[in-house]
């Protein structure tokens, strides 16, 4: 099966997750890329991976996005030093493992898997706890979150979120994500819009019947529909900030795709450097 992984939420937990105490010969902490190179190898331990891709942030606080809307995410932290020292580490271990990898500027991980799987198509798992990826699950495409073993098909995301998987952007558009700084329809809650959504099916629909939000016969549908009406413009830019991009400046086909196990040489020079004396001990195959 083809595996696309979005690296950075398994690089944050490994940073915050493994002892700082873990570092390279000169005394650098590379607990992080210690913690990822673990998830790695057992993922690929615990999946059957025929072919495997990992993508990076190039920025863990900047896209495209923040072009047309500068408030993007700006809510974050910067990520720690010591964090975004050892990332391209993180994107070498990958690499010696014998996945693809790929990042680009200005454009988020996300975007580099949405427009890799346009071109490649499933079947296909995305490997990620980002609950924004749910917008691309389809018959042939689950997103694994791998640290809580939860495999969504289009009925779990349905049962996760209130809508359906071509509905999550619009799910966003209207209820906001407090986590990227999506502001959604101001006063729209999550209850709200799955209603909405049940009725008319995607914003462009909302708007264009919107005398009819009045009689859903949901609570409050009289105010629901004056909440719309004043925030037309962040429903449809929040929407915008939520769709992932298939059209960012990476492509592969399937065959380059494969994976065919780690690179030796790559690894015994990586790993010694790191110090990574043991953790080598837990690779299955090798090219």
């Amino acid at each position: 099966m083809l595996h696309f992984v979005d690296a950075s939420p398994y690089i944050f937990r490994a940073y915050f997750a493994v002892p700082a105490s873990i570092t390279d010969p000169g005394g650098r902490p590379v607990n992080a890329v210690h913690g990822f190179a673990a998830f790695l190898l057992r993922l690929l331990a615990e999946r059957d991976v025929s072919h495997l891709a990992v993508a990076f942030d190039e920025s863990l606080t900047t896209s495209f996005r923040n072009d047309f809307f500068p408030a993007y995410k700006a809510q974050r932290e910067p990520p720690p030093a010591e964090l975004t020292a050892q990332l391209a580490d993180c994107r070498a271990v990958a690499e010696a493992l014998g996945a693809a990898t790929f990042s680009r500027q200005h454009y988020e991980a996300d975007d580099l898997i949405a427009t890799l799987l346009a071109q490649v198509g499933g079947p296909a798992v995305v490997v990620s706890g980002d609950k924004d990826f749910a917008q691309l699950v389809t018959e042939n495409i689950a997103v694994l979150d791998f640290a809580k073993d939860l495999l969504l098909d289009p009925a779990a995301v349905r049962q996760k979120l209130g809508v359906r998987p071509d509905q999550v952007v619009d799910f966003l558009a209207l209820a906001g994500d407090s986590v990227d700084n999506i502001p959604g329809v101001k006063g729209v809650g999550k209850k709200s819009a799955i209603a909405l959504l049940e009725a008319f099916g995607h914003v462009e629909e909302i708007y264009e019947r919107l005398e009819e939000v009045e009689i859903l016969g949901v609570r409050g549908a009289r105010s629901l529909r004056k909440k719309l009406e004043a925030d037309r413009d962040n429903a449809f830019l929040s929407k915008r900030l939520a769709v992932m991009a298939t059209d960012a400046p990476v492509t592969a086909t399937r065959e380059e795709l494969r994976y065919d196990g780690a690179d030796r040489a790559a690894v015994e020079a990586l790993f010694d450097r790191l110090g990574f004396g043991r953790l080598r001990e837990r690779i299955r195959a090798w090219k």
